[in-house]
Formats: C-alpha cells, sequence, structure tokens
C-alpha cells in the first residue's frame, strides 16, 4: 500500500507475531518502554500480569506470546514509529 508518497507495509501481527526481537526495535522507533505498549484492560494481562514486578524482558516477552496485548495500530518507518491512536498520530510521519 502506498499513500502520500510513503510505502506503507501491513502486518497483521494477530496473524504472524512479532519476535521478541522485533518488539525491541519497534520499541526503540517508538522510544517508549514496553509497559507502555501493552494494553492493560486485555484478560490476559489482568489474568496473568497485572500487579506483578515485571523487567522489560518479560514485558516484552508477554507481548510476543499474547499479540493482543499490544497497542494498535502501530506505524513504523526506517528511523521512527507511532501508535495510530488517534489516527491523526499517523500523519506525523507522512
Amino acid at each position: 500500500m502506498q499513500t502520500a508518497n510513503v510505502e506503507i507495509d501491513i502486518i497483521d501481527y494477530m496473524k504472524n507475531p512479532l519476535s521478541p526481537r522485533e518488539l525491541k526495535e519497534i520499541l526503540s522507533k517508538l522510544g517508549i518502554p514496553a509497559i507502555d505498549l501493552v494494553r492493560k484492560n486485555e484478560a490476559i494481562w489482568k489474568e496473568n500480569y497485572k500487579g506483578k514486578s515485571l523487567s522489560e524482558e518479560e514485558i516484552i516477552e508477554a507481548m510476543a506470546a499474547f499479540p493482543k496485548l499490544i497497542e494498535r495500530p502501530i506505524v513504523v518507518t526506517a528511523d521512527t514509529a507511532v501508535v495510530g491512536r488517534p489516527p491523526e498520530k499517523i500523519k506525523t510521519l507522512i
């Protein structure tokens, strides 16, 4: 897909989960800690992780194991990324 002269690849990470390495790359581009990318209202989070003292690595592993925990959509370019909520944030990359 291409929009505003920017090439966009859509990755459905619910069907093709991201690896911990890929998540680390995205977090680096986002410039945020892993906990800020977690959907904390998901049942998986509440039942298994909420209230626990987790390392950055443990949070990344949880998101890799349960992609539903990852905030979405995430728009990534070669150098940066944004979480597309609200959608207007995506325009900062174009």
